[in-house]
Formats: C-alpha cells, sequence, structure tokens
C-alpha cells in the first residue's frame, strides 16, 4: 500500500558469515553520522525489492540475494514521515565502495546496540536483536 504521506524507504539487513552490514550516514545527510542499515527511497514504478538491489549497488558497490521480507515501520521525524521496509539478504558480490555513506561496518549481532541509531531503524533493530532465529 502507497502512502503518499509517507515516503517509502527499503533497506536490507546484510549478512555475511555471521557479520552484519551497517553504515554511517555521512555529514551531508539528513540524520549526520546516524547508523543505518543501508538502502534508500523507492522510486516511483520501482518495488521495494528493485529499490534495494538498486541502492546497494548506487552507494555501495555490492550485490545481494534477498532471503524474506521483514516487518516494515512507519516513523515520524516531524517534518516527515518514513515507511521502512526491511529485508533480510545475504552478501553476494561486489568490492565495498562508499558513495555517500562516512563509513560502513560488517558487525556480529552483538555489537550492533552499541551505534548510535537512526530512530527509524530501531524497531528493527529489536526485532533482530530479539528474533528467536537471530
Amino acid at each position: 500500500m502507497i502512502n503518499k504521506d509517507v515516503i517509502n524507504v527499503a533497506c536490507a539487513i546484510i549478512f555475511k558469515h555471521d557479520k552484519i552490514l551497517v553504515a554511517q550516514r555521512s555529514e551531508k545527510m539528513k540524520l549526520p553520522l546516524k547508523w543505518e542499515f543501508p538502502g534508500g527511497k523507492v522510486g516511483d514504478n520501482e518495488s521495494a525489492e528493485e529499490c534495494i538491489h538498486r541502492e546497494l549497488i548506487e552507494e555501495l558497490n555490492i550485490t545481494i540475494s534477498i532471503k524474506k521480507s521483514a516487518n516494515s515501520y512507519v516513523h515520524d521525524y516531524g517534518n516527515f514521515k518514513i515507511n521502512l521496509i526491511p529485508f533480510i539478504a545475504e552478501y553476494l558480490s561486489g568490492d565495498m565502495i562508499l558513495t555517500e555513506h562516512k563509513n560502513a561496518q560488517w558487525l556480529s549481532l552483538s555489537e550492533l546496540s552499541t551505534l548510535d541509531w537512526a530512530p527509524a531503524d530501531l524497531p528493527i533493530l529489536h526485532d533482530l536483536i530479539n528474533s528467536p532465529n537471530a
């Protein structure tokens, strides 16, 4: 369901062995230096799945395999709302090149809670940490 008042954003929880990819927003982006699961805005006439593949190639130069979708959440930042649509994915290929982010790291599940997260990503992080399959 597309809501014009809400910005649809796809993100990926990308696994590589036992590590998860996280990205730090640059100083030039909204929410500077906050950590997030990588992704971006879903374009017109684009599915969330198409978006996540495109964004990861454009922003990080990596390809993934989507394993399943996860619970999405709407977050109200005050002057805009986003519907964050997460996918559980596996890293396939690509040497990481950061085109928009300041930093990216592969971290263990236990290390994720030490970061300063973008507020919209927090419910997804909570689901991931509390998942019986984590």
